[in-house]
């Protein structure tokens, strides 16, 4: 593919050692649920078991699947999630993020960097933007953002973990033009924050899933429709219920012979309507895996496990 891609045929995931709940998530994420009962030694060998599957099928599919082996030397419960800490782009760029909970700065890892540049792939440049932690202003990566890249618009529901003024600071650097709005979510009688943009919204080469009932601010949801479609995206709507099965957050790759594939969960895939489904379709081939242990206990499911990799070979 020449150009600017938007979606790639590589991503890179950590495989987890110590996955669990992580408390100091859930005061914002509340997507988290506790399973009564159940283990920590348990819930980590279904989160490796679920892990390991998902990689299994992502590279049946013809997905190049590079697996980074979680150290125990850190307490990183959410290392299953490194979209949020790191994200790679075209002209050798990484950029590498400012997180929200203290034990998952300890994510970041520089021995990563060194993998990717043994396996062939170039790094011209590091931004770095993770000393904002100390002035408590978070962005999480591509958890935050949602990158059209072609078109160079970086998409983000406004939270604690997506402060605008450093999203803005990330769009001089990368020049993208902002669009921001407030995505919520119903929390007993409250309408609290979407703690991140990808969970509500996923965008792919000619299709953008959202959440549209989560923006409440009807200038806001326009000014979204409107960017979106401008940019020759077919929008599929999904539901606030379907939010909660994880349906925002898929990705889209590149598989075997150019072909197209739509990553997501088993509940997602189960909550879609035929018609959203043909939508997807039309597009993609859809690849799902269980991950209800990764999704109960982590609150974030198949794209936040994929960092994309599109850094330039040497």
């Amino acid at each position: 593919m020449s150009g600017i891609q938007q979606i790639t045929n590589t991503v890179l995931m950590v495989r987890p050692v110590n996955f669990r709940m992580n408390e100091e998530t859930a005061v914002n994420n509340y997507y988290q649920k506790k399973l009564i009962g159940m283990l920590p030694a348990t819930i980590q060998v279904m989160a490796l078991r679920e892990f390991d599957a998902l990689v299994e099928r992502l590279k049946a599919a013809g997905v190049e699947v590079i697996v980074i082996e979680d150290t125990i030397e850190f307490n990183t419960p959410d290392s299953i999630f490194p979209n949020n800490w790191i994200s790679f782009y075209q002209d050798g760029t990484v950029a590498l993020y400012p997180m929200f909970a203290e034990n998952r700065r300890k994510e970041r890892r520089e021995d990563v960097l060194d993998i990717l540049e043994e396996k062939g792939f170039l790094i011209d440049n590091v931004i770095d933007y993770s000393s904002a932690e100390e002035e408590e202003i978070y962005l999480e990566g591509t958890g935050s953002l949602l990158l059209d890249r072609v078109h160079k618009n970086a998409y983000c529901a406004l939270s604690p973990r997506s402060d605008e003024d450093l999203v803005i600071e990330f769009c001089e650097d990368f020049e993208y033009t902002p669009v921001l709005f407030t995505a919520n979510q119903t929390v007993g009688e409250e309408r609290l924050p979407i703690y991140h943009t990808n969970v509500m919204m996923g965008l792919a080469e000619d299709l953008a899933i959202v959440c549209l009932d989560s923006i409440d601010d009807k200038k806001e949801k326009k000014r979204l429709v409107k960017q979106l479609k401008e940019n020759g995206k077919e929008i599929l709507a999904i539901s606030e219920g379907q939010v909660v099965h994880f349906a925002g957050n898929m990705l889209q790759v590149i598989g075997a012979d150019d072909k197209r594939v739509m990553v997501m969960s088993a509940a997602a895939e189960k909550c879609l309507t035929k018609e959203q489904r043909n939508k997807i379709e039309k597009y993609s081939t859809i690849v799902s895996s269980p991950l209800s242990t990764i999704e109960a206990c982590g609150g974030g499911s198949t794209r936040c496990m994929m960092a994309e990799v599109f850094l330039p070979r040497v």
